[in-house]
Order: structure tokens, then sequence, then C-alpha cells
């Protein structure tokens, strides 16, 4: 069995499923131009890491410019539309000559402002007419870019944002505020740090950018089918062995990913025809691969842009988020995993054979270098070094690695080349220029490191890879970052109204009300204080509405909305600030999975064959644990150990909790556990998995108790069917 993925089959399942992937083809001349312009866009990026960023608001500028001036070359205006034969003066390199002045609108109005920065203080708040055109014309261009590369929720969200800005003086209530002109919000969108050009777009263009271009080259080096060899030689041979394969495969893809989708088309494509051949229904198979790959936006050290997001409003190293993130998700995983086993006991699966495994040696023996890169990156993220400095150290050995492998004896090219290079950054680049000793014997370390790295490498040759190949990561890196960048621009977009209008905290005192309300109704029959109450329907409402706008909005662009309207509510009621935004992007995440538009539950109920809806509804299920666990750290800091006041206990007690409460609901779920379960069985369990999520260890022993006659039950039940067997 081959552990090759068809990059062909998962590229087409990308376009069918993610509107962020839908390219227009184009004509020779256009695939030339727009190829041109998406490697300097990755070049653009990576020099910059290496050796310095500019000034920001120039390195933004440069950023937006041919992020949003390539959306009107590679979307087209309706993606349904079909494409147009043969040339036309009209329509030049495949592109109607309307985009072409779009794409020459967003560059103009994305660059103006850098070129006017030295005047920026004496414009903001009196702007000139051609300030007020030029910001104009960039928020027009923004939702455009938007609307093509994301569909029509985030613009409408965006656009009702914008009519607010102008009606609030009638609007009811706590929302209403004095109002703006169109002079004021063009000012504060355009030219101000708080609206297009704030934080979301300096994020992308600052570090996610670099991770997602880190994340397509590893994947063409090998490190993907590395990765999957490694699941296979964990878990093919026990029971149910592709659907595990598929857990452990896709939490070390979502390592480097970070996408939900092109997680499930890629690891999906091999481990859903096995999960069928072994016997799992296919809406379960699809539905196992969808909720392991939603794991990959929360999966250290890549996960997804909005961890990128979380490093820059929180002002935290990115290093704090990689170590808060790792057990809630390894809590995702096991939840996924649970579930699994029991459904592969309880229908009878078995592993996969010797002879229906790969050669998983082989693999290992082959493409075991490719992890120099990924070890890189995480060495210079936990030294102290700026993630984007990180990445592109990842970035750099990859091209290494790929370039230099080869089967036969070669020249000492490859230690010539680390060598120079990495006395050229020591020399040249502003982020590595040294300020102690200790700074040098990092550096040096870090360079010995790499050396040893190839020198060992040298002892097992492999294939190389061809620089077109390399090429081809190149820009596929950059097609996949322009819808996150043009989302980013959108949300700037609505983070500078909440910002112009003052109403962040209006709409939390709203929401605080709400669950006051609720509270009341419901605190006379429950055993519980006043503010544990409200901080609980306050967590309800934000995932519920976390949910409903997944549906239709990226994860990056939900966490940004959230974190600004539901996590000030969050913080009024004393939760920490890392625990608040932690809890959003988790519901912001699980929307993937989530019905009626469950994007990575789809595409991996194409692959399987299988009822959508169906899919999307298992998919929910097995992700139950990423359901809970937000509510427990919310209640229990200490779970993402990175949190004022952690304590050890408090963190077991929490850890042992989930443990317990994802086993029960997971067989209950499942309908096995030691045996196949009566429903008298698994209501029982469900209602005794409820007190473990509650910290502490009497809420712990009483779930134990609880369940115990479950246990006693599915025992007796067990022995007579281990009897029955052998008899």
């Amino acid at each position: 069995m081959s552990l090759q993925v068809d990059p062909a089959k998962a590229a087409e399942l990308e376009r069918e499923f993610d509107a962020e992937m839908r390219f227009r083809p184009l004509g020779l001349s256009g695939t030339w131009i727009v190829g041109g312009l998406l490697l300097s866009l990755s070049f653009f990026h990576f020099y910059t890491a290496g050796f310095g960023l500019l000034r920001e608001q120039t390195h933004r500028g440069i950023h937006m410019a041919l992020v949003l001036g390539l959306i009107f070359l590679v979307f087209a205006a309706n993606r349904k539309a079909q494409p147009a034969a043969g040339p036309a003066w009209w329509r030049p390199g495949g592109v109607p000559i309307y985009d072409w002045a779009l794409f020459a609108a967003a560059v103009v109005s994305s660059l103006y402002l850098p070129w006017i920065f030295h005047d920026i203080a004496f414009k903001t708040g009196n702007p000139d007419t051609i300030d007020v055109v030029m910001g104009t014309v960039l928020t027009l261009v923004v939702i455009e870019a938007t609307r093509r590369t994301m569909g029509w929720a985030l613009v409408l969200i965006t656009l009702g944002f914008v009519v607010y800005a102008f009606t609030g003086p009638w609007m009811p209530g706590m929302l209403v505020h004095p109002g703006t002109t169109w002079s004021q919000l063009a000012d504060h969108l355009y030219l101000t740090s708080q609206g297009i050009y704030g934080v979301p777009i300096g994020v992308v263009a600052t570090y996610v950018f670099h991770f997602v271009l880190f994340g397509v080259v590893a994947m063409r080096i090998g490190l993907g089918r590395l990765f999957l060899a490694l699941a296979m030689a964990v878990a093919g041979r026990f029971a149910g062995g592709p659907a595990k394969v598929a857990i452990f495969g896709s939490a070390l893809f979502g390592m480097i990913s970070g996408s939900s989708v092109a997680n499930a088309v890629t690891v999906g494509s091999l481990t859903i025809p096995m999960m069928k051949r072994l016997g799992y229904r296919p809406h379960f198979a699809a539905g196992v691969e969808a909720t392991a790959s939603t794991g990959g936006q929360i999966t250290p050290p890549v996960m997804g842009a909005a961890a990128f997001l979380m490093v820059e409003f929180l002002e935290t190293p990115y290093q704090t988020i990689i170590i808060a993130a790792i057990v809630p998700a390894m809590l995702h995983f096991f939840g996924v995993f649970i579930q699994v086993h029991f459904e592969a006991k309880r229908v009878g699966l078995r592993g996969l054979r010797p002879d229906e495994m790969p050669d998983w040696r082989a693999v290992v023996r082959q493409d075991w270098v490719t992890l120099i890169p990924l070890a890189a990156l995480i060495w210079k993220i936990f030294d102290g070094s700026t993630p984007y400095l990180a990445a592109f150290w990842g970035i750099y050995l990859c091209i290494i690695v790929g370039l230099m492998r080869s089967t036969k004896p070669r020249l000492p090219i490859v230690e010539i080349v680390l060598v120079v290079a990495w006395a050229l950054l020591l020399s040249f680049g502003r982020q590595l220029l040294p300020g102690d000793v200790g700074d040098w014997f990092n550096e040096i370390t870090f360079g010995l490191f790499c050396l040893l790295c190839v020198a060992l490498w040298r002892l097992n040759p492999a294939p190389a890879l061809h620089w077109r190949e390399l090429l081809d990561a190149f820009t596929i890196g950059a097609k996949y970052a322009l819808a996150v960048g043009a989302a980013a621009a959108a949300i700037g977009i609505i983070i500078g109204v909440v910002t112009l209008t003052g109403t962040a905290l209006k709409f939390a005192t709203i929401i605080v009300n709400v669950a006051n309300d609720a509270t009341m109704l419901v605190e006379a029959w429950l055993p519980f204080d006043k503010l544990t109450l409200i901080k609980f329907f306050t967590l309800v409402m934000t995932a519920i509405v976390c949910i409903l706008m997944g549906c239709g909005v990226p994860t990056t662009a939900t966490y940004i909305i959230m974190v600004t309207i539901a996590a000030p509510a969050l913080g009024l009621l004393g939760v920490a600030p890392i625990v608040a935004h932690f809890f959003v992007f988790y519901y912001g995440v699980l929307a993937d999975v989530t019905p009626p538009v469950a994007v990575a539950a789809y595409a991996a109920a194409s692959m399987a064959g299988a009822d959508p809806f169906r899919t999307g509804n298992t998919a929910f299920r097995l992700a139950l644990a990423k359901a809970l666990v937000p509510f427990v750290f919310v209640f229990s800091p200490s779970l993402l150990i990175m949190v004022p006041g952690f304590t050890w206990t408090e963190f077991l007690l929490a850890f042992a909790g989930c443990l317990v409460s994802i086993t029960f609901l997971g067989g209950a779920l499942s309908a096995y556990l030691l045996a196949p379960m009566a429903i008298w069985e698994r209501i029982w369990l469900s209602v005794a998995a409820l007190p473990a999520l509650a910290t502490g260890a009497a809420p712990l022993a009483v779930a134990i108790v609880l369940a115990l006659p479950v246990f006693v039950s599915q025992l007796v039940r067990f022995r007579r069917q281990a009897h029955a067997a052998s008899g």
C-alpha cells in the first residue's frame, strides 16, 4: 500500500468545498504574470522574515497591495460562471479588463498610505480629499475581495457594522452612539492603526503567511508522508486501525497545516477508503476524519491563523500560546479516539494485517530528514526568537533538505550553503545581531545542530525535490494566504467601527445582562452561586453565537469578531484574557463540523460517498471533547497551564475529570463500554459524566460512584459473552 497522496485529487476537493481555493483558469500570459506576482509575494515575506521586517506601514502596505491585487486576478467575480474560451482584447491573459482595473485600484490605494507615512500624524483626524478618496477605494476593494474569497456571510456582517456606524443615534437602548460621517469613518479605517491597517492584517503579514508557506513547503519535501507512516505504525494494527490512523495522522498533519479542509482531504484520501473496507459505515468514516482534521487548527506548533492573532491581542509570546494549547488539543483527540475505539469494539472491527499496511519503516528511513525543519522551527520558537524568524529557518531548511537530497555521492554543497547562509544571517540579519555571549552561544549551537543533521542525513540519501516543485510550493503557499488576507482586512473594518463608536463594552454589558436574566429564572432550583450561573449562561450564549457565525465565516474571522464583542463580557465576569480568547477560538473551530454548514465534514463525506448532513451530525458527536473542554478550562483555568494562579492540584483534578467525563460520554454515545449497552446504561452513564466536569476531588468521586452500577452491569455482560465465546 502506498502512502502517496494524489495532490491533484486533493486540490480538486479543496476547490469544491473550500471557497478560499476556487481559483479561475488563466491564459498563458496571465499564468506567467500571476505566477510571478505570487512568487514575489512569497519571496518578499521569506526575505523579510530572515533579514528584517520593513517599517510597519510599509510592510503591511506591500503585503496588502499584492494580496488584494492578486485576488482580482486569481478569483473570478462569479465563481459559478464557466471560463471563457479563447483570448479577447477585453480579457488579456484570461482576466477581464475590469478585474485588471480593480487590481490597479487595490495596489494604488494600498501603497498610498506608506507613501504619505511621514505626513500621517498631521492628516489623522483632518484628512484631505485624496485621503478620503483612497480610503473609500480601499474599503470597497476589501469588501469585494472578501466577497470573492469568502462569500457573502462575512461581507454582510462587515456591511452591517458600517451601517451601524451611521445609524447610531437611532439605535435602541445601550446600542445608541453619536454616529459618524463618511469622512470620519474613512479617516479612522484608513489612516489609523485601528482599522484596515490594524492588528489583523499586521498578524497575517508578519506571522500567518510565513507559517502557511512553511506548511506547504514541508508537505512537498515529504513530511506529510512521514507523519502518515508514523501514524500507521502506532495505530494501524489495533482494533479499527484505519480510524485510529486517521486520528494520529490528522493530529500530526495539523501540526503543520492549520487547515481543517486541507487536513481532511489529504489524510482522508488514504484513511477513508481503508475505514470503509474494514467495515466502518461511510458517514462514520467521514465523520472521524472530519473531526480529527478540525484538530489541526488547535494543535501546536503551527495551529491556525487565529493563534497568531491571539499573540497580538494578548501581547504574549507565541510559546505561551503553544503550551496553553497542548492539553486541550490532546483532550480533543482523546475524545475522538475513545469513541472510535468503542465503535470498533461494538461492531467487531479488526486492525490492519501486515500485508495491508505499507512498509512504514522504508518511509521513515527515507523521510526522517524532513523532521529537521520542524525541529528547527520549534527550537527557534522556544529559544526566544520571533515566530516569523522561526518560520524562516523552517522554510530555509525545507529548501535545503528538498533540493539537496540525492541518491548519488555529491560534493559537500549542502554544508557550504548552510555555513554561508548562517554567517550572512549572523552578520546582516537585524533579528540575529547578538547582544551578549548567550546570544552567540544560542546561534552557534543552532548552526551546529543544522550541520549535524545534514551530516547524519548524508548517511541515508533519498530522491531530491526538483526546483520546479519548490517554486510551485511557493506559489501555492501564496495562493493559500490570499483569502485569509482579505478576511483580515475586512475584520479591520469591523474593529474600526467598534473602536470608533466605543460599543465593545456595551455589547459585553448586554450579554452579561441577558445571562443575568436567565440566571434569575433557574437559580432557585440549582445548587450554584449566582456568579457561577451568570458565567455559565454567558459561556453558553457565546458558544452558540460562535457556532452560528462559524457556519458562514472562517475561523479567523469568527475569532476576531467574538473576541471584540464577547470576550469583554467574560472579562467582566473575572475570566482571564487568555482563557476567554481560547474559549472563543475553540468554538469558532467547532463550526467546521457543525451542521448545517460543516465544510470539513462535507469534504470528507464527498470522499466517503456519505450523506453530508448525517456526516456532519456524526462529526459533531465525535467532537464532544472540543465542546466540553472549553467550559472546563473557564472554571478551571489551570488546564491551560499558562495562566495566573496555576496550581498542579487544580490541573490534575481538571485533567482527570475531563478524561473520566469524556470516557463516560464516549461510551454512552457509542452504546459500548465493555459490552453493548442497554438504554438505561447509556442514560445513567451520561448523567454520571456530568459531575466529573466540575473541578475537585469530590465531584470526580461522585461521578465514579454514580457510574458503578453501569460498570458492574457491563462487567457481568462482558463475562457472559466471554464465557459463551469460549464454550
